[in-house]
């Protein structure tokens, strides 16, 4: 029953696809957040979205949640629309529509050759990330989660291994080993840390528990390696600003624990930039 289901959303999925293609990058973004702004809150999760900001940002009044909402379902369809245009980021004919910021971070690695830990969030559009830091020329593997889609799920594998970068590591114990294994050999790695585990720790993620990955903090203690925080932020008009923070160091005093609780509050303040362009749709405290 569940992969009829799979099925129809797929078809729905590759005819919005097919459509935004023919029409172009700015109309696309218009007509698809239009459209998620429509069926967004029809969603299931959209009851999810309000209980976590309740959470996280309590001293909101409701309007100001209601239009975080609002904003986050319009860029979740503008990403879906992207999607289409990802061979045209990668190859630089959509390529005035985002700017670099901390580009000599990124070359300095390189020059270094040393591999490094890029953490960030799901924020708008974050497979543009992965992609400017393959671009630079970087060995970068990317760790995802698997789409419950099985359908669509082998189309973005395809997108993100031909586009964003070649090694795409799924999410789980054997790719844990798998990222061990590259980074020995010199590969940076990039993870989104706002997900919620079945393996990690309860860490404070706006002043409440919450099961975060404590693969960075991992890798920080065996290696001493450096974290590099990536965000990036869609404006009014479509481009992006991709930013590439300065390198952080941790001490040998630092715990898995306390590094884990740290890069959370990394990603709390990336949050706070722009609470809308972030993906509120994650259980982080359930």
């Amino acid at each position: 029953m569940k992969n009829i289901k799979y099925f129809f959303q797929y078809i729905l999925i590759i005819s919005l696809l097919s459509i935004f293609k023919l029409i172009g990058f700015k109309n696309a973004t218009k007509i698809s957040s239009l459209i998620f702004s429509i069926i967004g809150p029809l969603f299931r999760s959209n009851r999810l979205i309000h209980s976590n900001l309740d959470i996280a940002l309590p001293h909101l009044k409701k309007l100001e949640k209601e239009n975080i909402t609002k904003n986050m379902w319009k860029n979740y369809g503008k990403i879906l629309a992207d999607y289409v245009f990802i061979k045209d980021f990668r190859n630089s004919k959509l390529s005035q529509h985002v700017e670099i910021k901390g580009q000599e971070i990124l070359d300095k690695i390189k020059r270094d050759n040393e591999p490094v830990i890029f953490i960030s969030g799901h924020f708008n559009n974050f497979e543009l990330m992965a992609m400017h830091i393959d671009k630079s020329g970087l060995d970068l593997a990317a760790i995802y989660r698997p789409l419950n889609n099985i359908f669509i799920n082998k189309i973005m594998e395809k997108i993100r291994k031909n586009y964003i970068c070649k090694k795409q590591i799924k999410k789980g114990i054997a790719g844990t080993k798998l990222l061990l294994k590259y980074f020995k050999e010199g590969t940076s790695i990039a993870l989104m840390i706002d997900q919620r585990v079945s393996q990690g720790i309860k860490c404070n993620f706006f002043s409440k528990k919450a099961s975060t990955t404590t693969i960075p903090a991992q890798f920080i203690k065996k290696f001493k390696c450096r974290v590099i925080p990536v965000y990036i932020e869609r404006n009014n008009k479509d481009d992006f600003k991709l930013t590439f923070e300065n390198p952080i160091n941790f001490s040998d005093k630092d715990t898995i624990n306390s590094i884990t609780e740290d890069l959370n509050k990394l990603l709390e303040k990336m949050i706070l930039r722009n609470p809308d362009q972030w993906i509120w749709t994650h259980g982080r405290w359930k």
